[in-house]
């Protein structure tokens, strides 16, 4: 595979390190795909090369769940890495939540559950996914989750392993975490409060809120909130000792079947559910390696994949 086999149409997202996020054709196969577009002399030079041969091995996974984003192709030129992934035009998590405030309990619940159902199977591997944000959670065509953003993935972590790597979003980093101590895999708020349960503007006022602040709930109203229900299961997912700290009920994968919101898409070229922040960008301006086809550095063996089964 090389960059000019595919239609390079828009801009559907950035990330951290110039991580650029296309939206491509590939006429060979028909197809429409999301592609991940990563920089190596940034990844070498911040040490993340293994990150990312970790989000290579658990994209490859994702190809067996229906809420996980698929790796179709990788391959590599002289300065650049790509993923070419499962496209979802349902725009992300974080999107919807920033235009509409909150979700109605219901929704967030059935989000909940998917998320539930795609973490747990990379459980059942082994895997402990140790970035969940509004920003990795997409929604396809048809209104279902679909996880993405796979590089602070731990790999091998067994019941009862632990781990002791600080990394994550700020935002989201559980008390343990964030003071140094090992953790484990028992590491909803934001979808019916709008905001992370202890988020300030100040980071180092967020940081003391997610160790010591009390934690408040809104009951059903005006400005967001849940049910009795809801804020019980809040308070047992955000609790300080993670020897209380609950796991979430098998009840949730099945509690709601009805999908709560249908994206009024037309077709896969349909990008109104995209932030205008990234399509507005002009593609060419991102996409500087096209005619440098073949050419690898040593730094990723292993990393070029096709699926040979399209």
């Amino acid at each position: 595979m090389k960059p000019s086999d595919f239609d390079y149409l828009k801009v559907i997202g950035k990330g951290s390190f110039r991580k650029v996020g296309f939206f491509y054709s590939y006429e060979k196969h028909e197809g429409y795909y999301g592609v991940k577009v990563l920089p190596k002399q940034i990844i070498v030079k911040r040490k993340e090369q293994q990150h990312v041969m970790v989000e290579r091995s658990v994209l490859l996974k994702g190809l067996q769940h229906p809420f996980l984003v698929g790796l179709h192709f990788s391959f590599q030129t002289l300065n650049t890495l790509y993923f070419v992934l499962d496209y979802a035009n349902g725009g992300e998590l974080f999107y919807h939540l920033q235009r509409e405030g909150s979700f109605p309990e219901t929704r967030a619940a059935f989000y909940t559950a998917e998320m539930v159902m795609a973490l747990g199977y990379l459980h059942s591997l082994d895997i402990v996914y140790r970035d969940l944000k509004p920003e990795n959670i997409l929604l396809d065509s048809e209104g279902h989750v679909t996880l993405t953003d796979f590089g602070l993935c731990k790999e091998g972590v067994a019941i009862g392993g632990i781990m002791h790597s600080f990394c994550g979003t700020p935002e989201y980093l559980a008390p343990e975490v964030l003071q140094g101590h090992p953790y484990n895999r028992t590491v909803l708020f934001e979808m019916l409060y709008g905001l992370p349960p202890f988020y300030s503007r100040s980071k180092a006022e967020m940081f003391d809120n997610i160790l010591h602040a009390p934690l408040t709930l809104r009951s059903e109203g005006g400005g967001g909130g849940g049910s009795l229900d809801a804020c019980s299961l809040l308070e047992g997912l955000l609790e300080r000792d993670v020897s209380k700290r609950i796991g979430v009920s098998h009840d949730l994968v099945s509690a709601q079947k009805t999908l709560p919101f249908i994206p009024e898409v037309t077709g896969p070229c349909d990008i109104s559910y995209i932030d205008p922040e990234f399509t507005r960008q002009p593609v060419n301006a991102s996409v500087s390696e096209r005619c440098q086809a073949g050419r690898t550095s040593k730094a990723f063996p292993g990393f070029s994949f096709m699926n040979l089964v399209e």
